[in-house]
């Protein structure tokens, strides 16, 4: 009698859950849509793919949700969509009571970005490629060279982890050329040289030697004394003398325009910022100066003319004298009593 009971008691609990969920479906269903929320899993904060995005490529999918039914959406499509994007690891899409739909997702997480000719593209930590547009971009190490199945791009992946295990090699390399096998080139921030490690094994032995011709080598004989330096022999360090001199990059400055006036005029158009005695800063807005101040605040040019070729030097002479005798006291008393 007892399990007679239990079995009844059970077939009713689960019939109770079947109607319940039954019912919360079509309830939910009825709702109008309250919104879409989305989350990217972005753990390192690249904004390689943001929130924006993942609405852009639904596009009508998600166009207008607050005017639209729940039982509109089609969320396994939606989620469909979104896992055949390169770029997008995996998304989840997910109906809730409330009336909203939320969306989950987790992006790649490029590691580096290969050059190839005109054609770009980044890989992740396992060499999976993902193609490079002007939407999603995001700043990793940059490698150059020419790939093939046999030498794919994902093979610079244990020396991008090693030189990203390091800050000051993080910081000091810029890019990796590979231009074979076995001539992989690193770029340094320094400007003037690049070094040759070789492959790709052995790379702490290299990078020691590497950070000894940094410390020992370039100081003494210059820094921009050789162009390549070489450590992909076992226990050498080869370098190669520049043939040709380095150029010296030229800063774009206007040296004439340095040298100008400044232009009051101009100065005036806008606020003038003054500094106080307690360094805070407060804008105080332009008045117009007086024509008289105006000429003393400009300085005049001094001119000196070392020989006058426009007049005689009699004619000068006679002008001389004429100016003196104007400005002498007899001729202001006649002038005075006439």
């Amino acid at each position: 009698m007892k399990k007679i009971l239990r079995c009844i008691i059970s077939l009713l609990l689960l019939a109770y859950v079947v109607v319940a969920a039954a019912w919360s479906r079509s309830h939910t269903e009825e709702l109008m849509c309250r919104g879409i929320h989305i989350e990217v899993d972005d753990s390192r904060g690249s904004n390689f793919v943001t929130a924006r995005e993942v609405a852009h490529e639904l596009g009508p999918m998600a166009k207008n949700p607050s005017k639209r039914r729940l039982a509109t959406f089609n969320t396994d499509r939606m989620e469909r969509v979104l896992n055949g994007i390169d770029k997008i690891e995996s998304a989840t899409c997910t109906k809730l009571t409330d009336g909203t739909i939320n969306i989950e997702v987790t992006p790649m997480q490029p590691v580096a970005r290969v050059f190839e000719g005109n054609y770009s593209y980044y890989i992740n930590k396992d060499g999976k490629r993902i193609s490079a547009t002007a939407r999603y971009h995001t700043d990793v190490p940059v490698i150059y060279g020419r790939f093939d199945s046999i030498h794919p791009a994902a093979d610079m992946l244990p020396l991008l982890r090693f030189i990203g295990s390091d800050s000051t090699w993080s910081s000091m390399i810029t890019c990796v050329k590979v231009d074979g096998p076995t001539n992989v080139i690193l770029v340094p921030m320094i400007h003037g040289h690049v070094i040759n490690i070789g492959d790709i094994n052995g790379l702490p032995d290299k990078f020691n030697r590497i950070d000894r011709a940094y410390r020992e080598i370039l100081p003494v004989k210059g820094w921009n004394f050789y162009d390549t330096i070489s450590v992909k022999w076992k226990g050498q360090i080869v370098a190669t003398r520049r043939a040709k001199k380095l150029h010296t990059a030229i800063s774009a400055i206007d040296f004439e325009a340095e040298r100008e006036a400044p232009d009051v005029g101009t100065m005036l158009v806008g606020d003038t910022v003054l500094i106080s005695d307690n360094q805070s800063i407060k804008t105080v807005a332009a008045t117009k100066l007086s024509p008289a101040s105006l000429h003393d605040t400009i300085t005049k040019p001094k001119l000196t003319l070392d020989k006058a070729k426009s007049k005689p030097q009699g004619n000068r002479q006679k002008t001389n004298t004429a100016n003196k005798r104007r400005n002498s006291p007899d001729k202001r008393h006649n002038d005075k009593r006439s």
